[in-house]
């Protein structure tokens, strides 16, 4: 009975792997570290006619292209540091038309980021604790997180709790990237609204707190549950965002200084047998502009052979708008907070796709080995027009280091 609840625990959304060593009468094998990393690449490709822009007409043209590494080291046992790093390559007709100048240097933009995290396991505990700080920079952003975190997992490995702290203190001016400057300067507005200096303030914060629990149900079904709080305070809208008003005037977008988001998910991951997982997600999302969301994912993976498992997967999501969207030229002049960016309409999205994973398990020197591929394609469709295809590849390497002790 002990074995199947360790194996429902293994199918949380938290996986934590127990401690294996192999030992025969004098020695015993220790792993001294352990190194894996994954490298990604994510190419996504997007296509629509309601660009904020724009105020909410116009071509939403865009190609990212995403590389990305991930390296997790585990040393000592107990101490793992993990860093992510990569760039976004984004090229955007919609973005380029800030200044309505073709070809010009807002059409093409990089943003840079990584993040740097370490976790302390405690010895006597299945508690593990984080800390990591990072940075994400743009030509017109530079963001600066911090995290903290805390795991536990009950002796059985039946139950896990966690908590993520999260704060992103963001700096929205622009100049940072642009060789005549290399410093932050000045807010970025429709080449035309640029008479007046709209915002005072240019800065935005973020706190999120973020909590997790999953409980094995029985040895097939495994529950969790994790809500989420969030506030945003500063310069929530886009300095560059157009909105034409019922009256031919024109302004910068405007909305609230601060904004609250609940979310909430419930997953259900229940397994069928040697070959099969399905998995079921309910997110429920609620914030202080009035947005009301509701989505639903299911995913069902299945094993064909020791090496390959397939997953295809369907998500559906339906969001009543904000009170301060409408459509170009729908807004009033009078009304004080205003957007035509179609993020805060009401809309509907489905995104069905696959994910193919390959495990080689095969050592390409004696310490280095090739262990996991993954291939993913999912197909994004929101009913204003938008579409969205998104292809992502990931590898994943493995090094270890090893040790014997004699145990006479």
């Amino acid at each position: 009975m002990k074995r199947k609840f360790l194996l429902a625990g293994l199918l949380s959304v938290f996986l934590f792997k127990a401690k294996a060593q192999s030992s025969d009468s004098t020695y015993q094998k220790n792993t001294v570290s352990k190194t894996d990393i994954e490298v990604v690449y994510s190419h996504y490709i997007q296509n629509g006619h309601n660009s904020a822009v724009t105020g909410g007409i116009g071509t939403e043209k865009m190609t990212v292209y995403s590389p990305s590494v991930r390296i997790a080291h585990t040393f000592k046992e107990f101490n793992t540091i993990r860093f992510v790093g990569g760039a976004d390559v984004i090229s955007s007709a919609s973005v380029d038309n800030i200044d309505f100048v073709m070809s010009s240097a807002s059409r093409r933009d990089t943003r840079s980021y990584g993040t740097l995290n370490y976790q302390r396991q405690l010895k006597k505990k299945d508690i593990r604790l984080g800390i990591g700080s990072g940075f994400s920079i743009e030509s017109d952003y530079m963001s600066i997180p911090l995290f903290l975190s805390a795991d536990y997992v009950n002796p059985s490995k039946t139950r896990t709790f966690s908590i993520d702290l999260q704060a992103y203190f963001d700096d929205l001016r622009w100049g940072r990237l642009d060789p005549d400057y290399y410093h932050a300067v000045k807010l970025i507005y429709p080449v035309e609204l640029r008479y007046k200096k709209w915002f005072d303030n240019y800065r935005r914060d973020s706190y999120n707190v973020k909590l997790g629990f999953t409980q094995s149900i029985n040895p097939r079904l495994v529950l969790g549950i994790f809500p989420e709080f969030a506030y945003q305070k500063g310069l929530l809208s886009t300095s560059f965002h157009r909105v034409y008003f019922n009256n031919d005037s024109l302004k910068v977008e405007n909305l609230p200084g601060d904004r609250f988001k609940f979310p909430v998910s419930l997953r259900l991951n229940y397994f069928m047998g040697s070959r099969t997982i399905l998995k079921l997600n309910y997110g429920f999302y609620w914030d202080s502009f009035d947005i009301l969301g509701n989505s639903i994912e299911l995913e069902a993976a299945v094993k064909i052979s020791s090496q390959w498992t397939i997953a295809p997967f369907f998500r559906y999501y339906k969001q009543s708008g904000s009170d301060y969207f409408k459509p170009y030229k729908q807004h009033n002049i009078s009304e004080k907070y205003y957007t035509s960016d179609y993020d805060l309409s009401s809309f509907q999205t489905y995104k069905p796709g696959i994910n193919l994973r390959f495990l080689p398990s095969q050592y390409l020197t004696k310490r280095i080995s090739f262990d996991e591929l993954n291939l993913r394609y999912t197909y994004f469709h929101r009913s204003n027009g938008l579409n969205a295809h998104i292809i992502t590849l990931a590898l994943k390497f493995g090094r270890e280091k090893r040790s014997f002790r004699d145990m006479e």
